[in-house]
Parts: C-alpha cells; structure tokens; sequence
C-alpha cells in the first residue's frame, strides 16, 4: 500500500456513511504512526546497531584452567642423595670426644627432666620404659656383653644412632661403629644404670617413639 493512499483524507461522501469526522494532517500521521505501532508484531532481537552501541558483545570465552597448588611439603633427600651428600659422614678433625661433651651434658639433662629428676625413690620399672622411647643421641654407652669379644668395654658418646648400629665417639678420639644386633650396651645417669639389649633395639629413633614393647622376663643376645 503507497504512502500517499494512507494519509489521503476521507471523501467528504464516505464521512456522514462511516460517521467519522476528518482530522488534520498531523492528527493523521500521529494516528496512523500509533495504530501501525500497536499492531506490527515487533522483532524478538534488538536492533543490532544499538545493541553494539550500549552493550558489551562476548565473541567467546573459556573459563580459567586452575592451577593446581604444590604441596607445601618440601620433599627430603632420599638414601641415594644422602650418601653422594655425605649427610651421615663425620669429618675427621671433628671426631673429637671433647667437642661432644656439651651434647652429653645436654642429653643428661633431657633424660633428668624426662623422668621426673632421677631420685632414689623413682621406680626403675617406670624409668626403663621411659628410656626405651627417648633419644639417646649423647648419651655414654659402654659395651658389657657382646658375642663379638672385641667390642666388650668400648665406651663412648652416641653421635649418631641408626636401625642397626650405633657410631659413639671414644674418649682417645676413635669413631666406633658397634652394631646392636648380639651386643648389651649400658647407659648411666646420676647413678642410676640401665642396659639396652640391641637385639631388642634395632629400630631407628623415631620409630621407638611410637612403639610399644613388652615387659620380658629374660632376654638372651
């Protein structure tokens, strides 16, 4: 339909038969603009200009990969490492007994304060299974049986314990490594001796600590 036949004005013999009166031009087009307004279907999408004028268009997106955390737990050598490391070697100008008595009269005190100040009074049973689980990292051994002769009366101060040895450094400066599997070690503190049977003990320090051992009447090497 042309434009010019939609704002033509009414025949003046169509108005008394529709009984409707004649409006001015501008009356006209504001009428016709309204009515086709309410009655043309509007489109379901915005304008496409003015959507990019007033809004943000996202061509794409990809939701960040998280980065996964790295343990905070630092990863401590293994044996191999150890040993090219020289973690466990002591040097020779520091096998020196003098040099470790500060650790010794460390040690003493630490065994003191663990089993409630040693007093003559204490119950050796009690002491004895306190020992069993402390460290023993300074403490003077002294060898009283063994089925290896030769290490029978070797005293020293414990420098480094492991699963089945102990290294003691002697009082004439000589690193020994006694193993604990057939041997009988005595320890004594502020008078009060107790013997530690290797076979029996051929666990590390740190996996004493949680076991539980068993009252024994004898023990055989």
């Amino acid at each position: 339909m042309e434009e010019g036949l939609v704002r033509a004005p009414i025949p003046r013999e169509l108005v008394d038969v529709l009984g409707v009166e004649p409006q001015s031009s501008f009356k006209a087009k504001a009428f016709t603009e309204a009515f086709l307004k309410n009655s043309i279907q509007q489109p379901r999408r915005h304008d496409l200009q003015n959507m990019l004028r007033h809004k943000a268009v996202i061509l794409g997106y990809r939701r960040p990969k998280k980065e996964r955390r790295k343990s905070a737990k630092a990863r401590g050598l293994n044996a191999r490492q150890k040993r090219e490391l020289k973690v466990f070697q002591i040097k020779p100008e520091h096998q020196r007994y003098e040099l470790f008595l500060p650790l010794h009269e460390l040690w003493r005190r630490y065994i003191i304060d663990l089993c409630g100040g040693l007093k003559p009074t204490s119950n050796p049973q009690v002491v004895q299974q306190k020992l069993l689980k402390a460290d023993f990292h300074g403490a003077i051994l002294t060898v009283v049986r063994s089925k290896c002769p030769s290490y029978v009366g070797t005293s020293g101060i414990l420098l480094q314990e492991f699963k089945h040895v102990f290294k003691i450094i002697t009082r004439d400066d000589k690193l020994k490594v006694i193993p604990k599997r057939n041997s009988v070690f005595a320890v004594e503190i502020n008078g009060f001796v107790s013997h530690i049977y290797g076979s029996k003990f051929e666990y590390r320090a740190g996996e004493r600590a949680a076991k539980k051992f068993k009252v024994k009447g004898t023990i055989d090497l």
